[in-house]
């Protein structure tokens, strides 16, 4: 019995695009709830929200069985940290802060077991092979592995074109957000000037033959980046979400008159 298949990393091959969602709560419960809303890919994030490795993996079970795909993103690209993240089970890793050649090829290695890669096994003790249950894993397990690189600064965009040539990288991020504060513009990631490097870089992505990928709230412009080619988009985030719509509850309770008439009330 091999790996799991990975049907985000299929779907990206198939250039099918895939919308996300970003989950920052940091809680197995809104996953599992967001799990079910009919997104094709969840991230669990772990470099801006207050995750550990054993809440990742809870919310990698919360999600077990629905029809989302998880991926989880580090809060930094080290070997030892992707590691952990495989052996609970994550097979889409999303690395941030790339700028390099050598930090996309260090992170293939990070992902892959030897003799192609550096990955530990451990697979005996692990979630990932369903606790050593899965046979063939540690001979099938590379290839099921997505590894997603983010580039996120202006040094990420000057080595684009070698970052996105490595081998076994199989999509390549944009992080508006961090972009557009290192060219100048912090908290405008829709200044017309990094939008501009935003469309050349998804572009220049797709001509390497990867599949391109960005988070962003604008829903307009989320559809401008599929139009664009992009083929994995996250649309929102659990935090502000939440955040907007306890803040818009309470502002219309404020604005509210009161009922001339009982009506029926809202039973929770």
């Amino acid at each position: 019995m091999p790996a799991p298949k990975n049907t985000f990393k299929q779907a990206l091959k198939d250039k099918r695009t895939q919308i996300g969602f970003w989950q920052a709560l940091a809680n197995p419960y809104t996953v599992e709830i967001s799990a079910d809303a009919g997104y094709d890919w969840l991230l669990l994030d772990g470099e801006h929200a207050p995750n550990d490795v054993p809440l990742l993996m809870a919310q990698l079970q919360a999600m077990k069985g629905s029809s989302s795909h998880a991926v989880i993103r580090p809060p930094i690209g080290e070997t030892w940290m992707v590691k952990q993240m495989l052996d609970i089970g994550a097979q889409t890793l999303l690395i941030p802060m790339v700028e390099s050649k050598e930090q996309a090829e260090t992170m293939v290695k990070a992902v892959r077991y030897p003799p192609h890669g550096v990955r530990g096994v451990g697979a005996a003790l692990a979630r990932a092979s369903r606790f050593n249950r899965i046979p063939d894993y540690l001979q099938t397990a590379n290839e099921e592995i997505c590894l997603l690189l983010q580039i996120e600064s202006r040094a990420g965009l000057a080595a684009l074109d070698a970052i996105a040539a490595v081998d076994g990288v199989d999509g390549v991020f944009i992080g508006p957000a961090d972009l557009a504060a290192d060219m100048g513009y912090l908290g405008k990631p829709g200044a017309p000037e990094v939008q501009a490097e935003v469309e050349k870089a998804l572009l220049k992505i797709q001509s390497h033959g990867k599949a391109a990928g960005i988070l962003i709230g604008d829903l307009a412009l989320a559809r401008r980046y599929v139009d664009l080619g992009a083929s994995f988009v996250a649309i929102g985030n659990d935090v502000t979400l939440f955040a907007n719509a306890t803040s818009k509850l309470l502002a219309d309770f404020n604005a509210a008159q009161p009922s001339k008439g009982a009506g029926e009330a809202k039973v929770y």
